[in-house]
């Protein structure tokens, strides 16, 4: 075969005895869980904003974020449920470049995934511990879900993803709300075959074992745009995006239809501005139409310390090393704008 086998790591078990949840932060994470899945059912009115750097590169400006965030949303959290974007795996379009912390702990050292594991584990529960946020990261490999399962309140299946079978099988056997973006090509019917996949249990293999899952009722559609054959980048948060899926939703026997709003990626063309703009768009969409206003439940959002992006070896605390984000300031502005639209449809 074409593979060395460099290193055994260690198992999802054998990861949490060395670097295990705290009972008090295991009832914490649980009561957002309740929270969170109370907004998916329809029986909160809060509105769900995922928020925080396109990577989580290093865990000084991370957490100095998160900090932030918990200090504004002392403000907004009658109306608003913030999750933060504690991204560790990044997908590559061509498989190159900085793959995240859990390949590159430090992204100007070489690869160590074996310290990549403890990292990530070790910065979503400081979040936790530090905030008493639970958090959010993206489900890039399903094999690795475990490590962090028992920290997080919300996962996102991504574009390039959304179609692989054991990603579908995986998600169905997680048990807080797992968001499934639209494939790069656009089609709505995939991603809502994968939201039918992730709500209904499966047999099958995982990590060398036989499994059955129960299936995932909070599983729902993420909207993040899409790029045609020619290389072009079209949106889909428009409220006849919007109202399309909702409708594409009634065809098919689904729980809790449910939609997140990606306001970066093809969505704003990764002009990263421009998300201001978006998400002020959904939420007047929301105002307009009630059932937007139950079925968009919230919006994801990159931003940073700082706004823009810059390369690893320029060493700009907390500004991304991958796509572009808002700074601290828009960030701002973006979240009291939500909190004000959010206050018209509560």
């Amino acid at each position: 075969m074409g593979l060395e086998f460099r290193k055994r790591l260690l198992s999802s078990s054998e990861i949490r005895e060395q670097y295990p949840l705290p009972t008090s932060l295991a009832a914490i994470k649980a009561k957002r869980d309740e929270e969170i899945k109370a907004i998916f059912r329809g029986e909160s009115r809060k509105f769900i904003l995922v928020i925080g750097p396109c990577s989580a590169d290093h865990p000084d400006p991370v957490l100095e974020y998160c900090g932030k965030l918990r200090e504004i949303s002392k403000g907004v959290e009658d109306q608003l449920f913030i999750v933060p974007r504690i991204y560790t795996n990044k997908p590559r379009t061509t498989g190159e470049g900085y793959k995240g912390m859990l390949h590159q702990p430090d992204p100007e050292k070489g690869e160590n995934v074996a310290g990549g594991i403890a990292a990530i584990r070790k910065l979503h529960m400081d979040v936790l511990r530090e905030t008493g946020f639970s958090t959010a990261d993206e489900m890039l490999y399903p094999d690795n879900l475990r490590y962090l399962s028992d920290i997080m309140s919300y996962i996102a299946v991504g574009a390039r993803s959304v179609e692989n079978q054991q990603h579908r099988l995986v998600a169905s056997g997680t048990d807080v709300p797992c968001g499934m973006k639209n494939p790069t090509s656009g089609d709505l019917g995939v991603m809502l075959n994968s939201v039918y996949a992730g709500q209904h249990g499966h047999d099958f293999i995982f990590r060398e074992w036989e499994v059955k899952s129960d299936g995932n009722p909070y599983t729902h559609a993420i909207m993040r745009g899409s790029q045609n054959k020619h290389g072009q980048m079209l949106p889909n948060y428009h409220y006849e995006d919007l109202k399309l899926l909702l409708s594409l939703y009634g065809e098919r026997e689904l729980q809790y239809p449910s939609c997140i709003v990606d306001t970066n990626h093809c969505n704003s063309a990764k002009h990263y501005k421009e998300q201001l703009r978006i998400a002020q768009e959904v939420m007047h969409s929301r105002k307009y139409s009630e059932e937007l206003a139950g079925f968009v439940k919230g919006i994801m959002v990159e931003s940073y310390l700082l706004e823009g992006n810059c390369r690893a070896e320029d060493h700009v605390y907390g500004k991304s090393i991958t796509d572009a984000c808002l700074g601290w300031e828009d960030t701002l502005r973006l979240i009291d704008s939500v909190y004000e639209y959010a206050q018209k449809t509560g």
